[in-house]
């Protein structure tokens, strides 16, 4: 099997956004426009670049394997796991279906929450067409609706954004940026769900934080958090230079 060869630059930025690895897993921090899986557009994967990482890094000359369990829309940023095994692969799409795998996003958004932590719960729709989902309504509930819910806290704020930790409670397409605008808590850069401007980079400032799961083969308890993407100190949130958050203050 033939993969490509990484520069030098990439294979510098490969190594240094490896979270964990060991022969099962492959745990990364993925950048907010890379693609976990192939679609229509023909780019690069983030499986196939690591794919051609490990085989340089390693010297393998035959296939390397990486499964998916799970994927981050391409927008947003952060934990990303991958099995490097078929064993580890089975295992994981077991632990996420029953939701053993618990996963804390951080969201900055342009409006305050309606409270300072709160549980979400509905019904939300998939509109393939739009590639969209959207909240039902009372009374409205439609065939092809999943339940939805995850709890939310905020950490920080100043007079522009709010900073949320998001626990996901169930896996549904876009489910953080729905329900999260539902309540006019709209992630920053999210056009598609309503704000008002893009981030520089083409992604919205909603990130895969930390993940707390117990190992698929090993059975040892993982703890694991991505450090954010280098823009987002710049909100004010954050301590200089860090991506600790200082103490929440009123702006007013």
């Amino acid at each position: 099997m033939q993969y490509r060869r990484l520069t030098d630059e990439e294979y510098a930025d490969a190594a240094g956004r490896i979270l964990y690895e060991d022969n099962h897993l492959l745990v990364v921090n993925k950048k907010a426009g890379e693609i976990v899986q192939a679609d229509m557009t023909e780019d690069e994967t983030l499986t196939s670049f690591y794919k051609s990482f490990i085989a340089m890094r390693d010297g393998k000359e035959g296939s390397v394997f990486i499964g998916v369990p799970h994927r981050l829309d391409r927008p947003v940023s952060g934990i990303t796991i991958l099995a490097r095994t078929s064993k580890a692969l089975a295992r994981l799409n077991d632990m996420f279906r029953v939701g053993g795998i618990h996963k804390y996003y951080w969201a900055l958004v342009c409006s305050a929450p309606p409270e300072d932590s709160a549980r979400l719960s509905g019904y939300i729709w998939r509109n393939e067409a739009r590639n969209k989902s959207y909240m039902c309504r009372p009374g409205s509930l439609r065939q092809d609706a999943k339940f939805a819910e995850l709890e939310y806290r905020l950490l920080g704020r100043t007079d522009r954004y709010w900073l949320l930790e998001v626990r996901l409670l169930t896996g549904r397409h876009h489910q953080i940026r729905c329900q999260l605008s539902d309540i006019g808590c709209v992630i920053k850069g999210d056009l598609k769900y309503g704000a008002p401007r893009s981030n520089p980079d083409g992604g919205i400032s909603l990130h895969s934080r930390r993940v707390e799961f117990v190992h698929p083969v090993r059975k040892t308890g993982m703890l694991i958090t991505a450090p954010l993407p280098g823009s987002w100190p710049d909100c004010g949130i954050f301590g200089d230079g860090t991506d600790e958050v200082q103490p929440p203050t009123d702006p007013r």
